[in-house]
């Protein structure tokens, strides 16, 4: 039996298990261990985790790389193979860095049992996320037939071999754990077979995240069908037409795998030797697959696929040709896909060998593969690049452009798409082309400053741009770009056209050389106004900006087109896509037919059954009938439509292209709806074979996408989907496709594949996206605040790291956080306030403005882009994300890493009770000039080099602006490391949020197909373009057609579309272009509705308007519309309120004013002052607000109107641009036209269209402003007017009429005339009496005739308090319970007067008359008269310290324990003879003095000066050495031993050469024959042969060359050499004596030499470089390099020394004296290459020290008494001394710390006996010797020899007082222990440390424990005591082990195992 412990600690070996090999199979069930032995653990890398599981624990395989031969252990079913094959080896080789930090965390945990992550598992996600390139879209293989995949999946179903079962491949490694025990989903036969049944999409999306796959493909064996499997499924999943990133995906993880590189070269290389027939016959099936396999491959990864891909093709013809010998029918179409596969390899190796393939660009390298001569001929549209490119920058060029036909028909598709597409592209980059040439001549001829006042006409510039933090979105990487916002404070960004979503900027760094591309992704006014705006890379400019050097520090020239880039993409997309042989409804958009047919499904059955849509009286009267018989249709009353609408109606249901124009108010959306009904009530009609039939509508707007799709819901309240922009429906809104998509229907009937696939890239961008926050919240820390040095430490010198560490101020070491700050020059406990919003602004500008009135809240124009741009797709569906919540995350995930990282608190601290308020706000200004100093030098671009670092020693000896220099070059090492590693996680980022839009796509389509309605805006029929391919809506129908570009429409149609409605009013808005000259010269306004009108296609104009009254419609007929009927609604509308007409145009002549800043747009103040004058005075005749619209023609005026409209008064009323209101209406429209100048312009007035807009809004009241003398110059505006006139309507004022008093009138001509109606009614008083008494103050107002709203503002009389006080509020307010009126009242506690409200209690007032009263100490209370006296008085007195000194300090120090650190200087004299520098309290009152701080300055052995401190040995020098040749130069500091240079000596002329190597000695003698060479001058050189021609001639610097220094200089054959190192020349003979003068001291043996280099006689340089000289360089540089060994000592001897210290190294910090960053830092220099005699010598002295500290608590380990506690204390200050990483152990510092080692060991014997004292009652014998004791171990200042004998004496008389033995327990206890065991001699044992426990039964050590006190080993094995154990003779006396005898020794040796 062994027990351990004191005693009581036992167990016994029946605990122990008996250890044995074994698997889960061995034992009968039995505990399976982990052995021991160390050869089974050297089976590669691996790492074992013991699992517990009901006390049993089986052996878990991990992971294996590499590892030699193959070992199988049967038990576990353990194979590792040569090189790691295998998914062991291969997934181990896979993850790279990713293994490595799984090994550092397993290791860390190594004794936790089960704690241990799988290694198989992580390599599986590592290979997932780093195998996922980004790329271009591969070209798919939909070649393959249907009946030959299922004949394939027939003959691998029949052929599967048995046990295959859905483990397909026994050696798979992902999917299994090698010992049989599942490990996450696995992908075998079975799976892979029902995958091969599913979709192409679905096979992609469900391979591409499954984590098994990644893990298969690297398996190297695998049996013959699943490999055929395997191809038919991958070959599946790469039919898929528009997943590329999904099978960029795959391509990646395929190309070097072991089923890539391996399995599939053994496959084909088989099929030569197959002997089965009827395999032989499916083999042209699977070579099929494999081809469409390469082809992907390939074409994705061009560069780094194409030497694998040609050995398979290789393999793949062979075997195709054996094939086709043996007669096995192979189809021609693979034969040929292999020529042409052939062919692209050819080309591709021809360009590696050229050098221009790049791997670097391997995922952006997509090539065009197998493009037929037809395909090559195709127009050069199809080819054209979409963005601006950089020649166009350049040259000054219009590219060649086609306008669109209006008046006839097209040539040919190919012609008319062409068209388009320029005339598309163009609009879209012209501005952007035009403005860049534009800048770039103006950067040549102006500076930046002088940009920035010039106008651009074409782009928008933005200056001084930077890339700032990454945003990470469900869409990919955005970033915040910010720029100078100092030119554009002009702009008002709520309402500006500038950066919004969608718009295309243009970012260039060196003058458009090189650009970047992007688009707005988000944005927020707030933003804007500071700058801010968050931006989207594109496709290639994305990989330009991950590989750009430094681009967050780049400034930018960033250019912005208005243009919305993300339509015109996806419409010019779709252009180059479009094939020109299936247009639909090419006979008439393209040819013009105006025979229109009827649709293609009518030929099937044309009956209609039109009972849904007719009156509610006749829905029984209609029945079934031909549509295509005219005259079987019911008749329109029985419908409920007017002669128009029928005609309509009719046309649509029977022509496969239907055009209804609709004027203002005439019903095209209700006519449309009755359209749409009919149809989806008879959709048997029209629906496809499948009996699917789905209708798309698509709309111009969101507002009539809203209407129409509301319209359906009336009658189809399901089935519908919207897919649009910001939607105002409520009703709408569980349809649209963000809501429907996180629905709980679609997610229970959501396909399983797309939820797995979403979970597992939804899982992964979230852990990307924490790691990339984390990695920019790091960023942030280092740029708003100091780093700890444990942050910065991989990025500093090691010497800088040790010289940080010096104890220059013990409060570092206390406070070891602040240690950055501190040698940074903040002082201890300062605080860094996070930087918050307002927190780099000075006092003055955080004062705050005067505050405005709020405005009306109108939906601002930039709003309305926006709204009708942003998609509410489902991409970002289902996240749930809470604003507030994420920002609160974010804000916590920021403390986190600000705590871990920061040296300072962020956070300002709150006033502490102590602290007065003038002290708070003291400390707290404190910190915010602390706070703009930090800011300041961080901000600071200036940073130490990299050379001028070399050379520092002692950073604490730098200037305060050198350490903020060396600080900032370490921040610019940390960030550049971790911008390296955001590179990678970005791009894993960008690739994966490609993916999951790819899903989102898949899932998109999912629920669109499930729709009968589908409605999309065109800028989402746009953006869903290939979804829209993929559903096949067979009826369009097109809201707002007329006002749709024509490559918009053309896009949406699909092949299936058999009817196309077009709806609208070419005469209304035309669709708008970026340029007006391709929209006026090009046609390109002109809409496909309108075109086909113009060509005399067959179409139905509405007639019948059911919205204006007849005085308003009469302004567009005829002067618009040729007819237009009013409907008998509109006849009885009520005439306006106060005004004396229903219409009214008011003329003037007020000048405008133009804003060229912002646009080109107008504002005029007078008609703006009116319309809201005229607004306000329509709201006071009681009409709503949303009964009024206030329109106008130009966005200055807008604003203009908007400024001038506070909230309070005008809260309602909608303003808006006419363009934005078409399809609008409202009771009373207020129209102001603007345009009034001397120039006569009047801009697009003059257009028809608009003017037809402005005038049909109105319902009620329409009353316009605006230069009627201007106006009439255009033909329609002249006939308006003469209309007007007839009636009147139109003059200089308008007439408004009192309701009260309708004789009353004013003439109103401008808005000061409205002030004589300022109630709405007239000048007249109102006089009506109200209830409190008071007369209506008011004049006459028509609104609130009872005076029910009406307040009272005179003042109120009502008396409210005894005293007789008057209610001090008016009339109408509520009076006060209590009286508020101060009085004066004297305050009874102190009788002062105060100032007291009439009700309160003047006991309860808080008197503030300052304080009066005495403290006790004397002085004046400097609180309040109400507040409690302070209990901290500040006034300044004389201190007594406990150290002896006196200094001034606070009154309160004076009454509390604690006192203020002891400021008084030192000046004891050290070692080295100088005084110490330290204070009483750094110097520890004597006890640790500081450091000496004066410079060395003694010369080192290299020649250099000690830059260390005053030391008795210098350390060996840091700077970096000097030493070179002319074949290299040492790169290792000057301190190290330099490697001796091996080359052969290249000293040698046409004379003489030399033999030797470099570094020895030359044999051959300094040449001294004259130079022949020619200096550069023509003037012959003044050097000698053999050596390097000096630079100085004898007749052109003849004074510095003759210049006499030894005396020969000036003699006419004196030679020169110059010295290399520094320049220097000296005259040859003088210097060869010079230098060989040490060499003849040594020869004649006169005296010792100094062992350094030769220095120059001028100016004392040495001599390192000159061949000439080299054997007295040589000898030098030998004997010094013998000098620097001594110094750093023998390297075997050294490495010797540094293996012993490992044991106490780890023995303390298993103790605790070390924390880990200290064991890790004196690990890395015992492991060190480099390691010097005086690093050895400093950490023996560290960890001896630590030893006897160890030793000194372990002894009081068991005492709690409060001298133990002071005790601890004390070692603590000791341990952080010991411990500081520069701790030098120089002589001073030896002797400091042995003093007080003596003192404690002292000490703690003393607590020892004194604590005996106390347990045997004799403390009182002793009572003389402890105060002896403590005075000497108590006092101040060092321990001295004089102490330690008095101490020592005292500690003499005490042990014979008090005896005790060495066990800490008295010699009674000690026999009684003896007894109570009843065991003989030798059975008692000790511990390493002193522990004493019991060996039962033999008395031999047979196993090994821990020791419950220290946890040494105790015990041992085989009757040996584990190392440092030993008896315990203390306890019986014994001095052998009880087994010893001789006999027993030989017993017990058998029982001996290796």
């Amino acid at each position: 039996m062994l027990r351990r412990g004191r005693i009581d600690g036992m167990y016994k070996n029946a605990g122990m298990g008996q250890q044995s090999g074994g698997g889960r199979g061995s034992g009968n069930g039995g505990t399976v261990y982990r052995s021991n032995r160390v050869g089974m653990m050297r089976l590669g890398r691996q790492e074992v985790v013991d699992k517990e599981e009901g006390g049993s624990r089986a052996l878990k395989y991990q992971e294996m790389d590499g590892g030699g031969g193959d070992l199988e252990k049967n038990p576990n079913n353990l194979r590792v193979r040569e090189n790691g094959g295998g998914a062991a080896g291969g997934s181990a080789r896979q993850v790279g860095g990713e293994r490595q930090r799984y090994r550092t965390a397993s290791n860390r945990r190594r004794d936790g049992a089960g704690e241990n992550q799988s290694c198989n598992r992580a390599a599986s996600a590592s290979a997932n996320r780093n195998a996922t390139p980004q790329g271009p879209r591969g070209t798919g293989g939909r070649g393959q037939q249907e009946d030959r995949e299922r004949q394939g999946r027939r003959t691998w179903d029949g052929g599967r071999r048995e046990g295959g079962g859905d483990n397909g491949s026994q050696k798979q490694g992902s999917s299994a754990r090698r010992d049989g025990v599942p490990q996450g989903p696995r992908l075998g036969y079975k799976s892979l077979l029902e995958l091969s049944d599913k979709e192409p999409s679905a096979v992609a999306f469900t391979l591409s995240s499954h984590p098994a796959l990644p893990g298969m493909l690297l398996e190297t064996e695998m049996r013959q069908d699943l490999v055929e499997l395997l191809c038919l499924v991958l070959s599946k999943a790469f039919k898929s037409r528009s997943n590329r990133v999904t099978l960029q995906r795959l391509a990646s993880l395929l190309k070097d795998s072991g089923f890539f590189r391996t399995i599939l070269p053994h496959y084909l290389a088989a099929m030569r030797s197959e002997c089965r027939l009827d395999r032989r016959k499916q083999y042209p099936l699977h070579l099929e697959n494999i081809l469409l396999i390469l082809t992907q491959v390939l074409t994705n990864f061009p560069a780094s696929s194409v030497q694998p891909v040609s050995l398979l093709l290789t393999l793949l013809r062979a075997s195709m040709d054996e094939l086709r010998t043996a007669e096995v029918d192979v189809p021609a179409d693979v034969v040929e896909k292999v020529g042409r596969l052939e062919g692209l390899v050819k080309h591709l190796q021809e360009k590696s060998r050229e050098g221009t393939l790049h791997k670097s660009r391997d995922t952006y390298g997509l090539l065009p593969f197998g493009l037929s001569d037809e395909e090559d001929e195709r127009p050069v549209f199809r080819t054209m690049p979409i963005y601006p490119t950089s020649e166009e920058f350049i040259q000054d060029h219009r590219p060649f452009l086609r306008p669109n036909i209006t008046s006839q028909r097209y040539t040919n598709t190919l012609i008319y798409l062409d068209t388009h597409f320029r005339l598309m592209r163009e609009d879209l980059v012209r501005r952007l082309r035009e403005g860049i040439q534009q800048l770039r001549q103006m950067q040549l001829q102006a500076n930046n400053t002088d940009l920035k006042k010039k106008h651009f006409d074409d782009i928008l510039v933005y200056f001084d741009v930077k890339l700032g933090a990454p945003k990470y979105m469900l869409t990919g990487l955005a970033y915040v770009v910010q720029f100078d916002v100092e030119p554009l404070k002009f702009v008002r960004w709520e309402n500006s056209k500038r950066l919004l979503y969608g718009s295309l900027v243009c970012l260039s760094c060196d003058n458009f050389e090189s650009f970047l591309y992007a688009t707005v992704a988000d944005r927020n006014p707030k933003n804007l106004i500071k700058g801010q705006v968050t931006v989207t890379f594109m496709g290639d400019s994305r990989f330009k900006l991950a590989r750009m050097e430094n681009a967050q520090d780049q400034v930018f020239l960033m250019v912005e087109t208005p243009a919305y880039f993300e339509a015109y993409r996806y419409v010019l997309e779709g252009l180059q896509e479009q094939d020109e042989n299936v247009l639909p409804f090419q006979r008439y958009i393209v040819e013009c037919s105006k025979d229109v047919l009827p649709p293609a499904y009518l030929q099937r059955s044309d009956v209609y059954n039109l009972s849904s849509i007719a009156a509610p009286n006749y829905k029984g009267h209609i029945r079934p009938f031909h549509s295509l018989n005219k005259n079987a249709w019911p008749d329109k009353k029985l419908l409920s439509l007017d002669e128009s609408q029928m005609s309509a109606l009719q046309l649509a249901l029977t022509k496969e292209l239907t055009i209804i124009q609709g004027p203002p108010g005439t019903g095209k959306t209700h006519v449309g709806l009755k359209i749409a009904q009919a149809l989806l009530d008879n959709e048997n009609v029209w629906q496809d074979p499948g009996g699917k039939a789905q209708m798309l509508v698509v709309c111009y707007t969101n507002h009539a996408l809203d209407q129409f799709l509301e319209g359906i819901y009336k009658f189809m309240p399901r089935g519908i989907v919207r897919v649009g922009g910001r939607s105002n429906s409520e009703l709408l809104k569980p349809f649209n496709l963000r809501e429907l998509a996180t629905s709980l229907t679609f997610k229970q009937r959501q396909q399983s594949y797309l939820r797995h696939a979403f979970t597992e890239i939804h899982s992964e961008l979230r852990g990307l996206e924490n790691r990339l926050k984390e990695h920019s919240h790091r960023v942030q820390c280092s740029r708003t605040g100091i780093l700890q040095d444990a942050v910065l430490e991989k990025f500093m010198m090691e010497k800088h790291w040790s010289s940080l560490h010096q104890p220059i101020d013990l409060g570092i070491w206390i406070g070891k956080s602040n240690l950055m700050t501190e040698w940074l020059g903040l002082f201890p406990g300062a605080i860094l306030q996070m930087e918050t919003e307002d927190g780099n602004m000075d006092e003055d500008e955080l004062m705050t403005e005067p505050e405005q009135e709020e405005l009306i809240d109108i939906t601002e124009e930039a709003e309305l882009i926006q709204a009708d741009r942003i998609i509410e797709d489902n991409i970002d569906a289902g996240r749930g994300k809470d604003p507030k919540m994420e920002r609160l995350r974010e804000a916590m995930a920021l403390k986190r890493v600000q705590k871990s990282m920061l040296a300072m608190s962020m956070e300002e601290d709150d006033k502490k009770p102590e602290q007065t308020e003038e002290e708070w706000t003291l400390q707290r200004d404190q910190k915010r000039k602390m706070k703009r100093k930090i800011l300041r030098e961080l901000s600071d671009q200036t940073a130490m080099s990299e050379a001028e670092e070399s050379t520092i020693l002692d950073i604490w000896a730098l200037s305060m602006a050198d350490r903020w220099r060396l600080y900032r070059l370490w921040i610019v090492r940390y960030r550049a490391a971790l911008r390296n590693e955001t590179v990678i996680y970005e791009e894993e980022y960008q690739q994966a949020a490609d993916r999951y839009a790819e899903i989102k796509r898949d899932e998109t389509l999912t629920i669109l197909r499930m729709a009968k309605v589908i409605g999309m805006t065109t800028t989402g029929a746009a953006k869903f373009r290939k979804v829209l391919q993929e559903l096949y809506p067979r009826v369009v129908i097109v809201e707002e057609a007329a006002e749709v570009l024509e490559a918009h429409i053309i896009t949406v149609l699909s092949e299936a579309c058999q009817h196309l409605i077009l709806i609208g009013d070419h005469q209304q808005l035309r669709p708008s272009s970026t340029e007006y000259d391709l929209e006026k010269n090009y046609k390109m306004g002109v809409s496909m509705f309108e075109r086909l009108v113009n060509m005399g296609l067959p179409f139905v104009r509405l007639n019948q308007q059911h919205r204006m009254r007849p005085e308003i419609a009469r302004l567009l007929t005829p002067h618009i519309y040729k007819e237009l009927e009013n409907h008998d609604s509109v006849l009885n509308f009520d005439n306006i309120k106060g005004l004396k007409t229903n219409l009214f145009f008011v003329e003037h002549n007020q000048l405008e004013k133009q804003f060229k800043e912002e646009g080109k747009s107008h504002q005029n103040l007078h008609e703006a002052t009116f319309v809201v004058a005229l607004c306000r005075y329509l709201l006071l005749q009681e009409y709503k607000p949303e009964q009024i619209t206030i329109l106008t023609t130009y966005t200055a005026q807008f604003q203009c109107l908007r400024r001038l409209m506070p909230a309070s008064q005008f809260s309602g009323v909608r303003v808006h641009v006419v363009d934005k209101y078409q399809g609008e209406e409202n009771d009373i429209v207020l129209l102001s036209l603007v345009r009034s100048n001397l120039q006569g312009k009047i801009g697009f007035l003059s257009i028809s269209n608009r003017v037809c807009v402005a005038l049909s809004r109105a319902k009620k009241g329409l009353y316009c402003i605006g230069n009627s003398d201007m106006l009439r110059q255009v033909k329609l505006w002249s006939d308006i007017f003469s209309t007007l006139k007839e009636k009147d309507q139109v003059g200089g004022s308008l007439t408004l009429c009192c309701q009260n008093h309708p004789e009353r009138q004013v003439r109103a001509s401008c808005a000061d005339d409205f002030n004589q109606a300022p109630e709405g009614g007239c000048t007249q008083p109102c006089e009506y009496r109200l209830d409190c008494g008071h007369v209506c103050t008011s004049v006459c107002h028509p609104y609130d005739q009872e005076h029910k709203n009406y307040k009272c503002v005179k003042d109120c009389t009502k008396i409210i308090c005894s005293l007789g006080h008057k209610c001090p509020l008016v009339c109408h307010a509520k009076c006060p319970k209590i009286c508020p009126v101060n009085v004066e009242k004297i305050i009874p506690k102190c009788q002062h007067k105060q100032m007291v409200p009439c009700h309160q209690d003047p006991d309860t007032f808080l008197c503030k008359t300052l304080c009066q009263k005495t403290l006790q100490c004397g002085d004046p209370c400097d609180s309040l008269c109400g507040l409690p006296c302070t209990s901290r008085c500040k006034a300044n007195v004389m201190l007594k310290l406990r150290c002896g000194h006196s200094q001034m300090g606070s009154c309160f120090y004076q009454t509390q324990e604690d006192e203020p650190l002891c400021k008084t200087p030192c000046k004891q004299q050290l070692k080295c003879g100088h005084a110490c520098g330290g204070t009483c309290s750094q110097c520890y009152n004597g006890r640790f003095h500081l450091p000496c701080s004066r410079k060395c300055d003694r010369l080192l052995i290299c020649s250099h000066k000690c830059a260390g401190p005053c030391t008795r040995d210098c350390p060996p020098c840091q700077k970096q050495c000097e030493n070179c040749c002319v074949h290299s130069k040492c790169m290792k500091t000057c301190g190290q031993p330099c490697t001796p240079c091996n080359e052969p000596c290249a000293c040698q002329c046409a004379h003489q050469s030399c033999t030797k190597l470099c570094h020895e000695p030359c044999d051959r003698p300094p040449c001294t024959q004259p130079c022949a060479q020619t200096l550069v001058c023509g003037h012959p050189c003044i050097g000698l042969c053999g050596d390097k021609c000096p630079n100085k001639c004898r007749i052109c610097h003849k004074d510095e060359v003759t210049e006499i220094f030894f005396g020969m200089e000036d003699e006419p054959e004196a030679r020169f050499i110059q010295l290399e190192d520094c320049g220097h020349i000296i005259e040859h003979v003088s210097m060869d004596t010079y230098m060989a003068m040490d060499d003849e001291k040594k020869g004649n043996e006169e005296g010792q030499v100094a062992i350094k280099l030769k220095e120059c006689p001028k100016c004392r340089t040495p001599i390192r470089k000159n061949l000439r000289y080299g054997s007295h360089i040589n000898r030098s540089l030998a004997a010094i390099e013998m000098v620097k060994k001594k110094i750093n000592g023998d390297e075997v001897d050294m490495k010797n020394r540094s293996q012993v210290l490992e044991t106490p190294l780890l023995s303390l910090r298993n103790q605790g004296l070390l924390e880990e960053d200290q064991y890790l830092h004196i690990h890395r220099i015992l492991t060190s290459d480099c390691i010097t005699a005086n690093d050895i010598w400093v950490l023996e002295n560290k960890l001896n020290f630590l030893t006897k500290i160890q030793k000194l608590l372990t002894f009081v380990r068991d005492q709690t008494n409060a001298e133990v506690d002071e005790f601890r204390k004390t070692t603590d200050i000791f341990l952080l001394w010991v411990n500081n990483s520069n701790q030098k152990f120089t002589e001073q510092q030896i002797f400091d710390l042995q003093r007080e080692v003596q003192r404690l060991v002292l000490w703690a014997e003393f607590i020892t006996l004194y604590s005996t004292a106390v347990k045997q009652g004799k403390s009182n014998y002793i009572e003389t010797e402890k105060q002896i004791v403590d005075e000497a171990l108590g006092k101040h200042g060092q321990f001295t020899e004089l102490d330690e004998r008095g101490a020592n004496e005292a500690m003499k008389v005490m042990k014979q007082k008090v005896p005790v033995t060495g066990l800490r327990i008295s010699d009674e206890e000690r026999k009684m222990i003896v007894s109570a065991m009843n065991m003989r001699s030798g059975h008692w044992y000790q511990c390493p440390n002193g522990h004493i426990y019991v060996i039962t039964e033999c008395g031999g050590a047979m196993e090994a424990r821990r020791c419950t006190e220290c946890d040494a080993t105790i015990g041992g094995s085989n009757h040996r005591l584990a190392s440092g154990n030993t008896v315990a003779s203390v306890m019986d006396g014994a001095r052998h082990a009880a087994w010893s005898e001789a006999n027993n020794l030989m017993n017990f040796q058998d029982l001996y195992l290796d």
